[in-house]
């Protein structure tokens, strides 16, 4: 009796919207783990002009009580969270029939948004941030309130438009239309710059999305647990010899925040021993408390001696280092501990506010300076990064394999002037992982970061859409080309493992990397079990951090050489082309990953509820989805996805694709030009 009034009292609530009456102002929880300050970067007129915008949301009446709070809240924390209306309900994603709907997409898309925002997942829930220091659902609790009221009261022929966090309103489309379009940070050009999004996002006109927290496709850790587990297996099977394994090896890296938090994980089962420094002790000790790092050490010698040990006896080990990674990459120089594979997972897209801490202060000591002295705060990032390049340098001198995770680590120490440029002085000494990896491995033949969400919350829909998986890439593999048989193996082996590696946070949810055809089979055996009754309604989803979704010239399209890496037309083209091919919501994205004005990247999401028209819109649009990338990466003249277009072609008459003419190198050579 006490759930169903808890549910009536839950579906009241959203259906109110911002509520009738004022409700009493509350503390911030202690103990949570908060934002960093953001950098008081407003003149006396912007904070009017911020507080004029955020009372917007509310009467009249409230101006008074309201402007004042939200004086002191841009104040103390840089921005308008409107914690007062942070509603007292718990946010987790409910069973989908728990949702006051009359369209069941919305309510889909409900459940996702609260998965989002669980204190489970979200890595700083107060302020509405999932992860990556700043990758926002919402700028503010009053945006929340009105998504979840619009989504309530959506009919099938409406859609709501959300401008980066900002419900404009239901507009009038079509039943085949997407029910939400999506876009964050979306800005004229010259405007793309860090403290322009300091700037305006505490006038609270825009936000930082990131990849999947503001397109609502967040699946907690797993989904980089993945993609970190797929980066580090290659990584070693590069350097090391055919038939020897990672245990007893070691990867260093660093960020156990947000998605950063994946990396032990990751390396425990890629079968290697994990060093991770995190300057964050709640961070660290939250992913020991998950489960998701094996041991705990607060001192540099401890750490020593505990790596020695795993070396010795050739162990498989994560290892959280509460300190910065600087000192470790230092002191292993000095005590000759080889380091086999080092890259940085520090949100390094975000320097400047949280997102990297220098060596030399504390957490705490970094915090108070991003507020009180920020250019102060600048200076010592600066030199920290050049501090850490240079014992890189040094492992790699030594033959340590380094790559960039794609977190603008290389971009950011070459900006604070570190030794990190190649010979030409033009790109990196070190490869991202997506030019040496990911990219020709993978991407290059459409595999991705598929994901699903069993809307049930039942572990046994999870289980059952695993073997529904694994029976289709087994089957799959038989008659696969050798090009891409070591891609299903990998992914093979991840669904058997799954359920014993705990990987679910939050919502009942899974990824694996799948290409076109592989996500297609996939979906539409999900489908036909949902229309039989033997699992509930799935969301189909995947990572901004695919195929064709993101223009990123420092990450996802790193390996594209023809020039072209720095354009964003296939991020525009493939939110555009999905949203008419059977989206359920769409999202486009200023930044994420790797930084504000550095990517253009685009996300779906789907709803299959067992109908021949999921059927037909999920064969449409997984289609579009994948092979827009694929030939795009063709038309670079990238060698693997000229393979997969033409095996495509080959597989659908209805594709047609342009495909590049190669000039041998000695004409080119050849042309003297002045």
């Amino acid at each position: 009796m006490k759930n169903q009034e808890e549910k009536t009292r839950f579906q009241e609530l959203i259906l109110k919207g911002i509520p009738e009456k004022l409700p009493n102002k509350r503390p911030y929880p202690v103990g949570v783990n908060s934002a960093p300050i953001r950098n008081n970067i407003l003149s006396k007129e912007e904070k009017k002009l911020a507080i004029r915008n955020a009372l917007r949301y509310f009467p009249t009446a409230w101006h008074q009580i309201l402007a004042l709070e939200f004086a002191e809240e841009l104040k103390k924390y840089g921005r308008i969270y409107m914690h007062r209306f942070k509603p007292e309900y718990k946010l987790f994603a409910r069973p989908l029939e728990d949702y006051p709907a009359q369209c069941t997409q919305a309510a889909s898309i409900m459940l996702m948004i609260q998965n989002n925002l669980d204190p489970a997942v979200a890595q700083h829930p107060e302020e509405l941030i999932t992860y990556g220091g700043n990758g926002s659902v919402f700028q503010n609790w009053a945006q929340y309130l009105l998504t979840m009221q619009y989504l309530a009261k959506m009919s099938d022929d409406q859609t709501l438009q959300l401008y980066s966090g900002h419900p404009m309103g239901l507009f009038p489309s079509s039943k085949n239309a997407p029910r939400v379009v999506i876009t964050n940070g979306m800005m004229i050009p010259n405007y793309s710059k860090p403290d322009d999004w300091e700037k305006f996002n505490a006038l609270g006109v825009t936000q930082y999305g990131q990849m999947t927290a503001g397109s609502f496709m967040y699946i907690g850790p797993q989904g980089i647990v993945h993609g970190t587990t797929i980066t580090v297996i290659n990584a070693f099977r590069k350097i090391l010899k055919k038939g020897e394994k990672p245990s007893g090896k070691i990867f260093l890296t660093s960020g156990l925040g947000g998605m950063s938090g994946a990396q032990p994980k990751a390396g425990n089962i890629a079968g290697c021993i994990t060093i991770c420094a995190e300057v964050n002790a709640k961070a660290a000790w939250k992913r020991h408390e998950q489960g998701w790092v094996d041991v705990l050490v607060e001192n540099i010698e401890d750490l020593i001696a505990r790596v020695q040990k795993a070396q010795s006896s050739n162990e498989v080990v994560s290892i959280a280092y509460i300190g910065n990674v600087v000192e470790v990459w230092e002191e292993f120089d000095t005590r000759n501990i080889y380091v086999h594979i080092g890259s940085d997972q520090t949100s390094l897209h975000n320097p400047w506010s949280g997102g990297y801490y220098p060596v030399g202060l504390s957490f705490e000591e970094a915090n108070d300076m991003i507020s009180k002295n920020p250019e102060e705060f600048k200076v010592l990032v600066k030199k920290s990064l050049v501090r850490q390049a240079n014992a890189i340098n040094k492992h790699a001198k030594k033959g340590t394999y380094f790559f960039d995770y794609g977190n603008a680590f290389l971009l950011e120490a070459s900006r604070a002037g570190a030794d990190i440029l190649a010979e030409n002085n033009i790109d990196f000494k070190y490869a991202s992982y997506v030019e040496d990896i990911l990219g020709p491995m993978c991407f290059d033949f459409g595999f991705g970061p598929f994901r699903w969400v069993c809307t049930s919350g039942k572990p046994d829909d999870l289980d059952k859409t695993d073997k529904i998986a694994l029976k289709v890439m087994q089957k799959m593999l038989k008659d696969a080309p050798e090009e891409i048989k070591q891609q299903l193996e990998d992914n093979i082996k991840w669904i058997i493992d799954a359920n014993k590696n705990k990987l679910v946070v939050g919502s009942q949810a899974r990824i694996l990397y799948a290409d076109a055809e592989g996500r297609s089979k996939i979906a539409e055996e999900f489908n036909k079990a949902i229309g039989k009754g033997e699992i509930g309604q799935v969301v189909l989803g995947r990572d901004h951090h695919d195929v064709s979704g993101t223009d990123s010239p420092f990450r996802e399209t790193s390996n594209i050489r023809d020039g072209s890496r720095f354009t964003a037309d296939m991020a525009i083209q493939n939110v555009i082309g999905d949203s008419f091919r059977g989206a359920t919501w769409v999202s486009i994205h200023n930044g994420g990953g790797v930084g504000w004005g550095e990517v253009i990247n685009g996300g779906f999401g789907m709803l299959l509820d067992g109908t021949k028209e999921a059927s037909k819109k999920l064969k449409s649009m997984l289609f579009f989805d994948v092979n827009n990338g694929i030939a795009r990466r063709s038309w670079a003249r990238n060698e693997n996805a000229m393979f997969a277009i033409k095996r495509e072609m080959e597989r659908s008459k209805n594709l047609k694709v342009t495909l590049p003419n190669l000039v041998e190198d000695e004409i080119i050579e050849s042309i003297i030009l002045n």
